[in-house]
């Protein structure tokens, strides 16, 4: 059982990440950036996640990776 100090540390980790994801969504969003470059921000949000959940890939890949997927496709026209 996790204590309430780990959980704490387990939501802030939690709200980092989303802080994050938002920030780059955004910022693929709102800029003219090539693909390349939007897609090298979205891997590095990626790499950021895994940082704070080592063992959590598989949650992020379900989670977070459609979505910028989907951004990608949409902003960039890819098929």
């Amino acid at each position: 059982m996790a204590t309430p100090a780990e959980i704490e540390e387990e939501n802030r980790k939690v709200r980092r990440l989303q802080i994050v994801v938002s920030l780059v969504m955004n910022t693929i969003r709102q800029s003219d950036m090539p693909i390349e470059e939007a897609s090298e921000l979205a891997r590095s949000a990626r790499d950021y996640a895994l940082r704070l959940f080592p063992a959590k890939a598989h949650v992020y890949d379900l989670i977070y990776q459609p979505r910028m997927q989907r951004l990608l496709a949409e902003k960039y026209r890819i098929v």
